[in-house]
Parts: structure tokens; sequence; C-alpha cells
């Protein structure tokens, strides 16, 4: 007899096929993965030090501002990095 659990993986490995990818996809999969960590670390790096010299100079709506910007550009490059992962998911092997 088999468990919830198991039954349930079943029921999604039947909805959802695995995609098989070759060694090519995942190499540049793990290209992009390595040139988007790198992107936002380098959009991190910048954005903190501004960051503290404005909670430094006490400006609270510039600090804000920057908080923000901080979120939407991680969001922005984490789906640019998703988009093109697919993209290379996509292609026929």
């Amino acid at each position: 007899m088999k468990s919830a659990y198991e039954l349930a993986m079943e029921r999604l490995s039947k909805a959802t096929p695995t995609i098989k990818l070759t060694d090519r996809q995942k190499k540049r999969l793990a290209d992009l993965e390595s040139k988007y960590a790198a992107k936002i670390a380098e959009r991190e790096l910048a954005l903190k030090d501004e960051i503290a010299s404005a909670a430094g100079a006490g400006d609270g709506e510039k600090f804000d501002q920057l908080e923000k910007q901080l979120v939407f550009e991680r969001k922005k490059l984490q789906a640019e990095l998703d988009e093109k992962k697919e993209e290379i998911r996509q292609v026929k092997r």
C-alpha cells in the first residue's frame, strides 16, 4: 500500500513530467546562475553603500527610496534570470 505522499508524488509527476536536460543546457543554466548572482551582488553592494550613507545622514526618505529600489532591482534581475532559464529549458535537444 502506498502512502499519501507517494500517491501525491505520482499525481504530480503525471501532471508535470520531468524534463531531462542535456549537459550543454545544464552548463548554460549554471553559467546564467553565476552571472546573475554576480549582477545581484554588484547592485546590492552599490545600493547598500548609498543606503548606509543615507542612514548615517538621517535622511529617512532617501533611505526608504533606496531600500525599495534594491528590492525592485533584485526582483527584476531574478525575473530576467527565470525568463532566460525557461528559454534554455524550452530549446529542443
